[in-house]
């Protein structure tokens, strides 16, 4: 079924002026240290953590995201559908915002050996998105087809934090997917920090890892300002924590931003959704880029494309809050990331669940491991 959308894109014009100004993070990577670690910064500390106020009262709302999770990694590649060319960018796991202008970037590699100028975009996620302006800054006409639009996405349930974790199982993939792995990474990481800023709601913030050694994904010269810290006194409860500094893109902010910058560019968006492979064939452009996430296992087939479920409790905001962190503790992990819409808690990493539904015990358990961790700063 097709629907018209020029009305609500004057609306959403129109609002996004307004708002310009004003999430399930996806698990993270943790090993022990090894012979090639980076030097910590020599410098010393005087430091006072702000408590986050974590009571049951402060809780404003509880979300669950699924994240299109593939043990050997995300899917890049390009095949024939009859008279169409279909360029796949869908399976990031826990990395999607993170990985998403590196992998946009290089699906639009392929999209431009097809010497077409007219395209399609399966999704409207961060990164349906974000492939949709690299392929119009080429000068290209983009349509983006989507059953959900922001705020209804689920890039929308993102933490995010910027750290390409829990993307693929590491002894699932090979050497060729983590060079393109590490590329993608590299290439996001730089781009990103072109929308630092309240327009596009990025923004640099010192991150802690509590109790084990991380393991920087995408490789260690993207995450500056390392340092190790001993003093579980002041540093959390914890007397193994390591710093480092990293982006935090706040997804209601950033999506409505990427759409407003699509439509300015002249890109058009409808409403629609596909079955199968043959109602994809009846779209005009003979190049479809398939940024599906979690629907591709359905729409392309694919077994392997499984729901990674997350769970966040969000709290009052609290601006006097300048700082994350993740504690991984095995299968309870939990992260607080500060944000304008709130405090992210989370969070859970439950393979195969397909449930969008709140599990109470759940709450309670991030609830009181986030409380514990404030307690540990002397409140």
């Amino acid at each position: 079924m097709k629907k018209d959308t020029n009305v609500e894109r004057r609306k959403f014009l129109k609002m996004a002026g307004l708002t310009a100004g004003i999430g399930a993070s996806f698990g993270f990577g943790f090993k022990q240290s090894d012979s090639d670690a980076i030097t910590p910064q020599t410098k010393s500390h005087d430091l006072s953590f702000k408590p986050v106020k974590v009571s049951s009262d402060r809780v404003i709302r509880t979300i669950v995201g699924l994240r299109p999770f593939r043990p050997s990694g995300f899917i890049l590649k390009s095949e024939r559908l009859n008279d169409k060319t279909i360029i796949h960018n869908y399976g990031h796991g826990g990395g999607g915002v993170s990985l998403s202008w590196g992998t946009a970037k290089l699906a639009v590699d392929l999209a431009l050996q097809t010497q077409e100028t007219s395209f399609a975009v399966l999704g409207c996620g961060v990164i349906g998105l974000s492939t949709a302006r690299l392929l119009q800054r080429k000068g290209f006409q983009v349509t983006i087809y989507a059953k959900d639009l922001p705020p209804e996405t689920t890039s929308n349930v993102a933490g995010a934090l910027w750290a390409p974790v829990s993307v693929y199982e590491e002894n699932k993939v090979t050497s060729e997917f983590m060079n393109q792995f590490n590329l993608a990474s590299k290439i996001s990481h730089r781009m990103f920090q072109d929308f630092v800023g309240e327009k596009y709601g990025v923004w640099w913030i010192k991150n802690y890892f509590l109790g084990n050694a991380f393991d920087f994904p995408g490789g260690k010269e993207l995450y500056p300002g390392f340092n190790e810290h001993h003093d579980a006194k002041t540093f959390f409860g914890t007397p193994d924590v390591t710093e480092i500094s990293t982006m935090m893109i706040e997804p209601p902010i950033y999506l409505n931003a990427l759409m407003e910058d699509f439509y300015q560019a002249g890109g058009k968006i409808e409403v629609r959704h596909f079955d199968s492979k043959q109602d994809i064939e009846l779209l005009g452009e003979r190049v479809i880029m398939n940024c599906t996430g979690l629907g591709a296992s359905k729409l392309f087939i694919d077994p392997e494309l499984i729901p990674v479920r997350g769970q966040l409790s969000i709290l009052l905001p609290q601006t006097e809050i300048d700082y994350s962190y993740v504690s991984p503790s095995h299968d309870n992990l939990l992260y607080m990331f500060p944000r304008k819409d709130g405090i992210i808690l989370g969070g859970t990493s439950e393979k195969g669940n397909w449930s969008l539904e709140p599990d109470p015990k759940e709450s309670e358990r991030i609830l009181n491991g986030h409380h514990k961790i404030s307690k540990s700063l002397g409140v």
